[in-house]
C-alpha cells in the first residue's frame, strides 16, 4: 500500500511540474506575440509617414497629426504642403466632405512659402462662395505654379449675369442681386491680385467661375513666360477676344481646353504663329443644354489647315453634348480631330460624315445612336480613319458581320475595343457565341464584349 501511495504521489508531482513548464512556455510565447503585435508607431520613419499623409484627406491628416509628436512634426513639413486640395461645401447642397475654412486659412498662412499647387472645389451656397473669396485673397503671398478653381454644384454660385444684364434677374430679389454682384466683384478682385503676385504660374484650371477678360489680361501680363496649360470650362464672362489675348501673349502655351464658343479662326491662327510653340493638346467641349437655343458658328478649313501645319502632332480632342438637330454646322469638311466623344445620341448621318472628314481620328466613343444599325458608317470609318486605335460603342446597333469586317479592316491597331454585348445583332453569318472567336482572331488577342461601358 505504501509503495502504491508513493507511486501515485510521484506521478502527481511529475504532472504538476509538466503543467508548470507548459504554462511558462505559453507565457513566453504570449509575451513574444504581444511584442510582435504592438509596433511602436511613433518611431516610424518620417519619410514613410509623409508618404501616407499625402494620400489622406485634409481633415484625416489633421486628426492623424494629433497622435504623437513625431506625426505632428510630419504634418508641418513643407514637402507635405506643396500640393493642397480641398472642398468648400454645405451638407445640404453637396455630398462632398467639407473642410472647415479656418483650417484652410491656417494652413495657407503657415505654408504660403511652400504652396505650389492649389485646387479647390466650391458648391452653390452663399457661405461657401464667401469663404472661397476669402481664401482666394490669402493666396496672394504664395508662389503658385498651378491653380484650380472648380464649381461642383449647379446652379453654380458663379452663375451671375454680365455687367448690364440685370434685367435678366427680374424674378430675383434686389438683395440677392446686390449680394451676387458684390460676390462677383470680390471674386474677380481676389483672383486678379493672385494673378499679379504669381509670377511663375504654369497651369490654370477654371471651371464654372466668373473669371473675365480683364482678369485674363492681368494673368497674361504677369505670367506670359511661364503659362503652359490653361483649361477653361463654363466661363460665361470670357469672350473669344479674351482667350485670343492669352494665345497672342503666352507663346509657351502647350495645352489648352475651352468651350466651343471661345474657339475662333483668329485663335487658331494665333496658335499657328511662328512665335508660338507647337501645341500638344487642344480640347474643345461642344455643349448645348437648351436644344434649339444655341447657335454654333463654323470654323474655316483654312484655319484648321494652318493650325495643323504648325502643330502636326497635336491631339485635338472634341466632346460633343448636342441634340441631333444641332450637328448641322459640324463635319462638313475635313477637320483634324484625333479623339472624338459623343455624349448624347448621334445620327447615322453625322457618323457617316465623321468617316469622310476625320482622317486623323485615333479614338471614337459613341454613347448612343438609336435603333438603326451603323454597319455602313463603321465600315467607312475603318476605310478612311487609318490611325483609329480605340473604339467604344454604347446604346447602338451593329450587325455581327459588319462588326467582324470592321475589326478585320482595322486589324491589330485596335488596342482598345469596348463594345456592349447588346450592341451586336446576330445574323446569318455569325452568332454571339461565334463572334468572340472571330474578333479575337483578327485582333491577335482574346476579346469579349463588355457587360458595362468601360470608357
Amino acid at each position: 500500500m505504501k509503495r502504491g501511495r508513493k507511486t501515485n504521489e510521484a506521478s502527481s508531482s511529475s504532472s504538476e511540474e509538466t503543467t508548470k513548464k507548459e504554462s511558462k512556455r505559453h507565457k513566453v510565447i504570449d509575451e513574444k506575440t504581444i511584442v510582435v503585435q504592438s509596433p511602436d508607431w511613433a518611431n516610424l520613419l518620417q519619410d514613410i509617414i509623409l508618404q501616407v499623409f499625402q494620400y489622406l484627406p485634409l481633415l484625416d491628416r489633421a486628426h492623424a497629426s494629433q497622435v504623437c509628436r513625431s506625426w505632428n512634426q510630419v504634418f508641418h513639413m513643407p514637402d507635405l504642403w506643396r500640393c493642397f486640395e480641398f472642398e468648400l461645401n454645405q451638407p445640404a447642397t453637396s455630398y462632398l466632405r467639407a473642410t472647415h475654412p479656418e483650417l484652410i486659412k491656417q494652413i495657407i498662412k503657415r505654408h504660403s512659402n511652400h504652396l505650389q499647387y492649389v485646387s479647390f472645389k466650391v458648391d452653390s451656397s452663399k457661405e461657401s462662395a464667401e469663404a472661397a473669396c476669402d481664401i482666394l485673397s490669402q493666396l496672394v503671398n504664395c508662389s503658385l505654379k498651378t491653380l484650380g478653381l472648380i464649381s461642383t454644384a449647379r446652379p453654380s454660385f458663379m452663375d451671375l449675369p454680365k455687367h448690364g444684364s440685370i434685367c435678366s434677374l427680374v424674378c430675383v430679389s434686389q438683395v440677392k442681386v446686390s449680394w451676387a454682384l458684390s460676390l462677383l466683384s470680390h471674386f474677380i478682385s481676389a483672383l486678379t491680385v493672385v494673378f499679379v503676385n504669381s509670377k511663375s504660374l504654369s497651369s490654370l484650371k477654371i471651371d464654372d467661375t466668373p473669371v473675365d477678360d480683364p482678369s485674363l489680361k492681368v494673368l497674361v501680363a504677369n505670367n506670359s513666360d511661364t503659362l503652359k496649360l490653361l483649361k477653361m470650362s463654363s466661363c460665361p464672362h470670357v469672350s473669344p477676344a479674351g482667350i485670343l489675348c492669352v494665345a497672342d501673349q503666352c507663346h509657351g502655351l502647350r495645352e489648352l481646353a475651352l468651350n466651343y464658343h471661345l474657339l475662333s479662326d483668329e485663335l487658331l491662327l494665333a496658335l499657328s504663329s511662328e512665335k508660338h510653340v507647337r501645341l500638344e493638346h487642344l480640347r474643345i467641349d461642344v455643349v448645348s443644354e437648351n436644344p434649339g437655343q444655341t447657335q454654333f458658328h463654323t470654323i474655316q478649313k483654312s484655319s484648321w489647315d494652318a493650325f495643323i501645319k504648325h502643330s502636326p502632332k497635336v491631339n485635338l480632342v472634341m466632346y460633343f453634348f448636342l441634340y441631333e438637330e444641332e450637328f448641322d454646322p459640324f463635319f462638313r469638311y475635313e477637320i483634324p480631330v484625333t479623339h472624338l466623344y459623343f455624349g448624347r445620341s448621334v445620327s447615322k448621318d453625322v457618323l457617316g460624315r465623321v468617316g469622310m472628314t476625320c482622317p486623323r481620328l485615333v479614338e471614337l466613343v459613341v454613347c448612343a445612336n438609336g435603333l438603326r444599325p451603323l454597319d455602313e458608317e463603321l465600315i467607312r470609318i475603318a476605310e478612311r480613319c487609318k490611325y483609329l486605335s480605340a473604339v467604344g460603342l454604347g446604346e447602338c446597333e451593329v450587325s455581327c458581320s459588319a462588326f467582324v469586317e470592321f475589326v478585320k479592316m482595322c486589324g491589330g491597331r485596335l488596342s482598345q475595343l469596348s463594345i456592349m454585348e447588346e450592341v451586336l445583332i446576330p445574323d446569318q453569318k455569325y452568332s454571339l457565341e461565334q463572334i468572340h472567336w472571330e474578333v479575337s482572331k483578327h485582333l491577335g488577342r482574346v476579346w469579349f464584349p463588355d457587360m458595362m461601358p468601360t470608357w
